[in-house]
């Protein structure tokens, strides 16, 4: 079935990664084509994707009011791909795995911004449970600024057997967890083969995602709250991992 994105960036990354087959861009009727809008109607007309003009309350309609800029794009499923693609592209780039594993996160805000992070760093895939937890929505493709449309994402039917699959290919699985007596995370080395666990809002990591965890670590910290939020505590894990493999950025024009 025909999926929608929507909002300015998203559908410029889903028409720069070419991944997923375009039907149709549509605009509210007094949408200016000037700046990003222009851009993204010339590359819909050089793709030869057919525009078509509407009143805003039918893209309010297809966005569940949110934040559509006057934009939407019809757009075939989002493909997502075998664990094995995600060993694969670490192979074929010469680098450890580096793997984000989320079990059971719900929220899309969450979702996305972890998903935009991890396209930042490079990591090399994204796994998730295809039951009880947000996939590739177009809500996550809206959080994500686009970012999700060029990774690797896996649904799995179980995550505690995926991650024993990747354990037996020699990639550790380090899970953020938070309590006394735990490792901090700038105490570990993550210059690893890694599968960083992050647990769902509230609830953290289930007992078996944990009991298959190699070692949990935890963010060092001096204030008076306890724990941060999983897209904050995951970002900053995520960074850390980037760092510890010396990979070194570019800047975007």
């Amino acid at each position: 079935m025909p999926e929608f994105l929507y909002g300015l960036w998203p559908i410029m990354e889903a028409l720069r990664s070419g991944r997923r087959q375009p039907d149709q861009l549509i605009l509210t009727e007094r949408l200016e084509e000037r700046g990003q809008v222009a851009k993204i109607t010339e590359m819909a007309q050089e793709m030869g994707v057919p525009i078509k003009r509407v009143n805003k309350r039918i893209l309010d309609d297809i966005s569940g009011n949110g934040n559509h800029q006057g934009m939407a794009l019809r757009v075939s499923p989002y493909p997502y791909v075998e664990v094995e693609d995600i060993l694969k592209l670490a192979d074929e780039r010469g680098e450890k795995p580096f793997i984000l594993i989320l079990d059971l996160l719900k929220d899309p805000q969450n979702v996305g911004s972890l998903l935009r992070v991890s396209d930042a760093v490079g990591i090399h895939g994204v796994i998730m449970q295809d039951r009880r937890s947000v996939g590739v929505t177009n809500s996550v493709v809206a959080a994500s600024s686009g970012a999700v449309e060029h990774l690797h994402v896996a649904q799995v039917t179980n995550l505690v057997n995926t991650m024993k699959q990747l354990k037996e290919n020699d990639v550790w699985m380090i899970g953020m967890d938070v309590g006394a007596n735990i490792p901090p995370l700038d105490k570990t080395d993550l210059n690893i083969s890694l599968g960083l666990v992050m647990g769902s809002e509230g609830e953290g990591m289930r007992r078996l995602v944990r009991d298959t965890c190699d070692m949990l670590v935890t963010l060092p910290m001096r204030g008076q709250v306890g724990s941060l939020n999983v897209a904050t505590a995951g970002s900053i894990a995520l960074y850390s991992a980037w760092q510890a493999r010396n990979w070194e950025g570019w800047a975007h024009a």
